[in-house]
């Protein structure tokens, strides 16, 4: 007998929790959503927690536009100690001498971290998800291939030292350092860890990541992810696309105009995209205004509910 599928659209603000990957929640949100059209802005490696972006049904035609978006994190880069993947789930490659971890003072922390502050060139982990002849990185080093990426621009915003610590990590002395990071799409937290730890000469690593923001975005916004329970809250494509860009607002002839492939007139400045929305709030597509003149790039479809064959 036929199924009801939901295309309720919306995005979901979902608090990853450590040891799942993006594509566990995205599996799991797919029965809560009751519908396979679920994607995200972002992947977060299984040992980071905080803010994923869920796009549901139309509202994954959004994704592009949010994954380019700023990011913010919480993370603790322990100092001392160098690993295959640069963060706390790879084998541990060496730690530094006790007398050479001495000599780094909370003076030299800092002048590193300032030295990995604005627009930098950052090596990407080489256990990473970036791809290499169209196969992921990760995959390739795990296969036993030597991978080298090249380096790429980032910008890294702001990056704060909130606490500095001496600690202790099987009988070897490291120091771990609490950080705060905003940076641009594409910024590997992990790479900046290892690259503090090299510019000190005694090696480094993640060993706690949380990302707290994307874009206008909070984790505050969020619950904790739970398979079991009630499908987390969606907001509106509407409400999710002012928050990006600029708003266009739409007469009812407009709106039909641009549902059906025409060019109206618009008040309002040129540039793109901008979020155009009918009389009622609802979100008709992402437009470019040029001249006066609103041309469609993606258009957004009213949610329905619709059945699809296979067993209920």
């Amino acid at each position: 007998m036929a199924a009801q599928t939901s295309t309720i659209s919306g995005i979901a603000l979902v608090d990853k929790p450590q040891g799942w990957t993006s594509h566990d929640i995205v599996a799991k949100s797919r029965r809560l959503f009751g519908t396979r059209k679920v994607g995200h802005a972002g992947t977060l490696d299984p040992m980071a927690t905080g803010l994923l972006v869920l796009g549901i049904n139309s509202s994954t035609r959004l994704l592009t536009y949010l994954v380019g978006l700023d990011k913010e994190y919480t993370a603790t880069i322990r100092l001392g100690a160098s690993s295959v993947t640069d963060d706390a789930e790879g084998e541990i490659l060496g730690y530094a001498p006790a007398a050479q971890l001495e000599r780094v003072s909370d003076e030299q922390i800092t002048s590193a971290v300032l030295s990995l502050t604005g627009d930098i060139m950052q090596v990407p982990s080489s256990v990473s998800a970036v791809k290499v002849d169209g196969q992921r990185s990760y995959a390739r080093v795990r296969s036993g291939e030597q991978v080298e990426l090249s380096a790429r621009p980032v910008t890294v915003s702001e990056f704060e030292i909130l606490e500095l610590r001496a600690e202790s990590a099987d009988g070897h002395p490291v120091i771990d350092v609490d950080v705060r990071v905003v940076c641009s799409s594409g910024t590997y937290i992990r790479a900046l860890a290892r690259d503090l730890g090299f510019k000190l000469g005694v090696g480094g690593h993640l060993t706690a990541l949380r990302r707290t923001r994307v874009g206008n975005f909070s984790v505050t916004e969020t619950v904790p992810f739970d398979p079991e329970a009630a499908a987390p809250s969606l907001i509106s494509p509407a409400d999710a696309a002012v928050r990006v860009f600029d708003r266009v607002n739409l007469t009812a002839e407009q709106s039909l105009a641009l549902t059906q492939g025409k060019r109206p007139a618009v008040t309002g400045a040129d540039g793109g995209p901008q979020a155009a929305l009918d009389p009622e709030g609802r979100l008709i597509g992402l437009v470019s205004v040029a001249k006066g003149v609103a041309r469609t790039i993606v258009n957004f479809p009213a949610d329905t509910t619709e059945s699809e064959s296979g067993s209920a």
